[in-house]
């Protein structure tokens, strides 16, 4: 049976023809990258928290996409000048999910901001303004666009196997991992020492990339998480046809 991947939603003001409303929305490449590994892709929108374990009970796999800065409250702090306004619905939402989702142990792969709840999720801090930290806008050189910059892989890691110890990602975004949530353990960093990737060990398959594989040189990443996805395949009710 093909594995089902929950994959999250933004809920923005949008326009398409002649409409101009709110809407639950996810950028086609995700969606595209999930079919091309073999999975089909079931989009999770914003709703009440106490829905993430019905949720999770009839997916596969979650893949937590990118997105607006974390409300700094979630993880007691301040808030930066730098940090974006809240979004509580999603914040709430996605943080019930990956909990939701470790509890069952299905696999979770975070993207950019999906990376970051999952640190959250675990009781880990965020930076707030890399370029304070690292003296540039390496990871974010560009408005509305992928930056390129190269990442190092733990060399006999579960991630180096599947992408291998050296990589060219498609990055943007402003914030980063700073103290890990528990049990996290970092696979991959930038050359300027930015946390890049981290993994839970003692899940099947849970792990978050701070860059944005389903832009650019993604698919080995994807393989891996549906071939994980597609291994506990035998939980989830069959949908009759």
């Amino acid at each position: 049976m093909t594995p089902r991947i929950g994959l999250t939603t933004y809920r923005e003001p949008a326009q398409w023809g002649e409409w101009n409303e709110v809407a639950d929305l996810l950028p086609a490449q995700y969606t595209s990258a999930v079919q091309r590994a073999g999975a089909a892709a079931m989009l999770l929108p914003p709703a009440p928290a106490d829905h993430a374990r019905a949720v999770l009970l009839g997916v596969s796999g979650l893949l937590v996409g990118g997105g607006p800065d974390i409300d700094p409250a979630r993880y007691g702090a301040q808030r930066h000048p730098k940090t974006g306004g809240a979004r509580e619905e999603r914040d709430e939402w996605e943080l019930a999910l990956v909990r939701a989702a470790l509890e069952l142990d299905r696999p979770v792969l975070g993207v950019c901001r999906g990376m970051q709840v999952l640190n959250v999720a675990l009781g880990g801090t965020l930076v707030q303004h890399l370029p304070e930290i690292v003296g540039s806008d390496v990871h974010s050189p560009f408005f509305g666009e992928h930056g390129r910059h190269a990442v190092t892989v733990d060399a006999g890691s579960r991630l180096a196997a599947a992408i291998g110890d050296r990589a060219v990602t498609a990055t943007h975004h402003h914030q980063a991992v700073d103290r890990l949530g528990d049990g996290l353990l970092v696979c991959a960093r930038a050359d300027d020492g930015t946390i890049e990737a981290v993994e839970l060990p003692d899940r099947t398959w849970v792990f978050g990339v701070q860059w944005h594989p389903e832009a650019f040189d993604g698919d080995a990443l994807f393989a891996a998480f549906v071939s994980a996805c597609a291994s506990v395949e035998n939980a989830v009710p069959e949908v009759a046809p």
